[in-house]
């Protein structure tokens, strides 16, 4: 598919981008993904993966929301003790973010690699592998034209967790690319918070070597009017464990994909999410896909979304069971919790398997508050908004259980209970 008229635009801006990184570490990876993203053409709301979701507003138009000027109004972490790495209006803030010497863990920003950075060999590798068989223009664009970001290279158990924390003063687009290296049995925690920018495109890609383990929470909540498209890319190496949770409230449309690449024999996936939307302005999606190539590996899709108010909840969720990955245990579950009758949620589970040992699972399910519960608890005493809210709590729980530090699923409960309080008639 070629370059539509209307996209010339964008396409001279991702060319003189791509020239200005010409002299760069990450030079031939920028100019690869520029000719995969001028061979793809950028997505349509006719293209299979994205008819459920409009891009257009992805792609183009100008935007302007209220500034978030504050680490405080920006960090949905405050408890926790982490390595802060800041961005203001996409990028890098040295002054905001903490000392990122320290002891077992190399982190630089993205545009102060020089060459024979480790990263050289790393950068795009996992982006450009993901567009098969699924073509995924935008980060292609983003591996292209991205301006900043972190190359985390983990060497140790890292007992502290590190926050990449965004904020904004002004209307901005922000287009970040992230590296995450973990070596050999080594461990990591990443939390994410905060609005990088009113419009932003990221890309992060994670290298899991040998029984090295991931732990990823990310909230999307504190801006109204955003407009984001997140990519994660894993590949998980044998015994290796991938998990990552994402809790998104709030915003205009947000997409987020997850492409992983169970790679070596009994590693293990896990990606789950917990949407919350009022309004008709709300669009949520979530695309993933899971490919099992090896022998013994559990992958789980758990994701929950609660609509009110005209919202629209998107769920596209594959897995593919390639020849010889037998033993696999592939789980699959997208459910929404439609809390009145002008909501929506579009689901497109899948399976494809060329393995026969193995157990596969998925389900969609679309409904609202089950009455007879809402009844049993008003008749105890309890509040019809009271009761409610719990039950959504309840609903949204098993996604929220995916998060393995009990502190952190605590603050996820926290947020959702905020978000419903705010929201009572």
């Amino acid at each position: 598919m070629a370059l539509k008229k209307e996209n010339f635009d964008l396409l001279d801006i991702a060319k003189s981008q791509v020239v200005n990184f010409q002299k760069g570490w990450n030079k031939n990876a920028r100019e690869s993904a520029l000719a995969r993203l001028i061979n793809m053409g950028l997505p349509n709301h006719r293209d299979e993966y994205w008819k459920y979701t409009n891009p257009g507003d992805l792609i183009s138009g100008n935007v302007s929301v209220p500034s978030v000027k504050n680490l405080e109004d920006a960090n949905s972490f405050p408890e926790i003790n982490a390595l802060k790495i800041v961005f203001c209006d996409g990028i890098f803030n040295s002054e905001l973010s903490d000392d990122l010497t320290t002891e077992n863990i190399s982190i630089s920003r993205l545009s102060d690699a020089e060459d024979l950075h480790w990263a050289q060999n790393y950068y795009g590798t996992l982006e450009k592998q993901g567009q098969i068989p699924v073509s995924r223009p935008l980060a292609a664009l983003n591996t292209a034209v991205a301006s900043d970001g972190v190359l985390v290279h983990v060497k140790g158990n890292i007992e502290r967790p590190v926050l990449i924390l965004g904020m904004h003063n002004n209307p901005s687009e922000a287009v970040l690319h992230h590296l995450i290296k973990v070596d050999q049995d080594c461990s990591i925690t990443l939390l994410e918070s905060g609005p990088f920018a009113t419009k932003v495109n990221t890309v992060m890609e994670v290298f899991l070597e040998q029984s090295a383990s991931f732990q990823h929470v990310r909230t999307q909540g504190r801006d109204h009017d955003r407009w984001a498209v997140t990519h994660i890319f894993a590949d998980i190496q044998e015994k290796a464990k991938f998990k990552s949770f994402t809790l998104t409230a709030n915003g205009v449309l947000t997409r987020n994909e997850c492409i992983l690449a169970l790679s070596g024999n009994e590693c293990v996936a896990h990606v789950a999410g917990a949407s919350v939307g009022d309004g008709k302005q709300f669009h949520h999606d979530d695309t993933v896909f899971v490919t099992h190539d090896a022998v013994a590996c559990e992958s789980r899709q758990v994701f929950k979304k609660v609509l009110r108010n005209g919202a629209t909840g998107v769920f596209q969720g594959k897995i593919l069971v390639k020849e010889g990955a037998q033993k696999t245990d592939g789980y699959q579950i997208s459910q929404s919790l439609l809390l009145d009758d002008d909501s929506q949620f579009l689901a497109k589970p899948e399976l494809e398997i060329y393995a026969d040992d193995v157990i596969c699972s998925h389900g969609s399910t679309s409904g609202a508050i089950d009455e007879q519960a809402l009844f049993y608890l008003c008749s105890r005493g309890i509040s019809k908004n009271d009761a409610t809210d719990m039950l959504t709590l309840a609903f949204l729980a098993e996604a929220v259980d995916e998060i393995e530090n009990e502190d952190v699923a605590n603050i996820m409960v926290e947020k959702i209970s905020a978000w419903l309080e705010r929201r009572k008639n």
